[in-house]
C-alpha cells in the first residue's frame, strides 16, 4: 500500500517554533504556570486607525474577492512605502501581496526551482526557509555565519557556497532568531560576490526592518547596490511593524517577469489575501507611522533587560542584538553538565526541555534554526515576564551540576 504522505512533504518538518508554542499553551491548559518566550509576535495591540479601517471596509461590504496578489489601492500603499522608506522604485504591476510573508517567500520558491536548483540559506535561519526549499523542490545550501562574525554570512563564504546550479540567496534583516543586521557596509561586501555571479536570484526579508536599536540604520540590498534591483526580490509585511500578525498580509517588490510568475502560483492556490485586511494594510502603509518609533523603545528596552539576565546566568553568554525581538544565548559551557533530574545536557534540545520540564519557561532550541548549542528567547512580552522567566533560567542554569 503507497504511502499517503506525498514525497514532497517528507522532505520537510513541522515548524519547531509553532510546536514550542502548542506545547506551551497544552502545558497551560493542564494548569502548569508556563512562561511561553517561544512566539514571535508583537505583544502590542493592532492600532485603532487600522482596526477601524476594517471595520470600515466590512461596512462597505468590501467583502468580495479581490485581484489574486492585491487590490490595487495596497499595491499602490506598498510603491509608495517602497519609495519613501527604502529609495526603491517599483511599478504596481512589480508587486506581489499573499496572504502572509511566509506565502510571498513560498510563491516565488515554487515559481522558479526546478529539480536540482540550489538555494542558499545563511544560517542561524528562519526555521521555514529550507523546508519551504524543500518542498519547493529545490535543494537548500546551509552556511553559517559564525558568533565572532556576528551570526551574519561573510562574503568569502558565500562565494564558496555558490555554484552553477545556485538560483537564490536568501537573506534575512534583522534576523530572526538573532536579531543581527546587516550595515550598509556588509551588505556591499555581499554585492560584490553577487555581482560576479549572475544566474543568483536575492531574496530579503526584511520583516523586522523597523525594529532596529542603538540608531542602527536599516539599508536593504536593493537600496544598497541598484543594479541588483532586477534580480532581487525584496519582501516585507505588516505583520510586526503594526502588530497585525494574525491579518496575514505580506508583500513584495521586485521584477516584473518574476512577480507575473509568483501571481500565477497564488491563482492556482490560495488565491487573494483576505480583502478585509488588505483594507486595513492600505490604512497601516499610509496612516500615521510615529508609533512605530515609541513601539521599537519599548523592544530596545526589554533587549537590555535580557541580554543583561541572561548573561549573569551561569553558562550562558547572549550576543547584543541590533534589531528584531530575539535574542541567540550560547549554552556551549553547559554542555555535558547534569539537571536535577538527572538528564545529561547533551544538546540545546534536551536545554529547552528540561528548561520547560523544571522551570516552566518555554524557548526554542537553536538546532531548529541550524546552529547550536543556542537557543532563542523572544522578548515580544511584557517586562514583569521577562524578569520572571529570565529569573528561572539563571535558577535552572544555577541548578546545573
Amino acid at each position: 500500500m503507497s504511502s499517503l504522505q506525498s514525497v514532497a512533504l517528507a522532505r520537510v518538518k513541522p515548524s519547531a517554533t509553532l510546536a514550542v508554542s502548542a506545547r506551551a499553551r497544552a502545558l497551560q491548559a493542564e494548569g502548569r504556570d508556563i512562561l511561553s518566550l517561544g512566539a514571535g509576535e508583537p505583544d502590542f495591540d493592532t492600532p485603532d486607525n487600522i482596526k477601524a479601517a476594517a471595520v470600515a471596509a466590512i461596512q462597505a461590504n468590501r467583502t468580495r474577492y479581490t485581484d489574486a496578489d492585491g487590490i490595487p489601492e495596497l499595491k499602490a500603499a506598498i510603491v509608495a512605502k517602497f519609495a519613501r522608506e527604502n529609495g526603491l522604485t517599483y511599478a504596481v504591476n512589480q508587486i506581489h501581496v499573499a496572504p502572509g510573508g511566509k506565502p510571498v517567500l513560498y510563491n516565488a520558491l515554487l515559481a522558479t526551482l526546478s529539480p536540482g536548483d540550489q538555494v542558499i540559506v545563511p544560517a542561524p535561519y528562519w526555521v521555514s526557509y529550507p523546508d519551504m526549499v524543500l518542498l519547493a523542490g529545490g535543494e537548500p545550501v546551509e552556511v553559517v555565519g559564525q558568533e565572532a562574525d556576528g551570526f551574519k554570512l561573510r562574503p568569502e563564504v558565500l562565494e564558496a557556497a555558490i555554484t552553477p546550479r545556485t538560483k537564490w540567496l536568501i537573506l534575512n534583516s534583522p534576523s530572526n532568531p538573532t536579531g543581527a543586521a546587516y550595515t550598509r557596509a556588509e551588505l556591499e561586501s555581499l554585492a560584490q560576490v553577487l555581482r560576479r555571479h549572475p544566474q543568483v536570484w536575492v531574496m530579503t526579508d526584511d520583516m523586522y526592518e523597523h525594529l532596529t536599536y542603538d540608531g542602527f540604520e536599516f539599508v536593504t540590498l536593493a537600496q544598497v547596490a541598484p543594479d541588483l534591483h532586477d534580480r532581487t526580490l525584496t519582501v516585507n509585511g505588516v505583520s510586526k511593524a503594526y502588530s497585525m500578525t494574525g491579518w496575514r498580509i505580506g508583500y513584495a517588490g521586485g521584477p516584473k517577469p518574476l512577480i507575473d510568475l509568483m501571481r500565477k502560483v497564488i491563482s492556482q492556490t490560495t488565491s487573494n489575501p483576505c480583502s478585509i485586511s488588505q483594507w486595513a494594510a492600505v490604512e497601516a502603509l499610509n496612516g500615521p507611522q510615529d508609533f512605530i518609533a515609541e513601539r521599537a523603545r519599548h523592544f530596545e528596552r526589554r533587549r537590555d533587560l535580557v541580554v543583561s539576565m541572561l548573561n549573569q546566568a551561569a553558562g550562558i553568554t547572549c550576543a547584543r542584538p541590533e534589531g528584531a525581538f530575539y535574542v541567540y544565548p550560547s549554552i556551549a559551557a553547559l554542555i555535558g553538565k547534569t539537571a536535577p533530574s538527572g538528564v545529561v545536557i547533551d544538546s540545546d534540545e534536551t536545554f529547552v526541555t528540561e528548561l520547560l520540564n523544571a522551570e516552566g519557561v518555554a524557548a526554542v532550541q537553536g538546532a531548529a534554526f541550524g546552529l547550536s548549542p543556542y537557543f532563542r528567547i523572544s522578548y515580544a512580552t511584557s517586562d514583569e515576564i521577562l524578569e520572571q522567566a529570565c529569573g528561572r533560567i539563571q535558577r535552572f542554569c544555577a541548578s546545573l551540576r
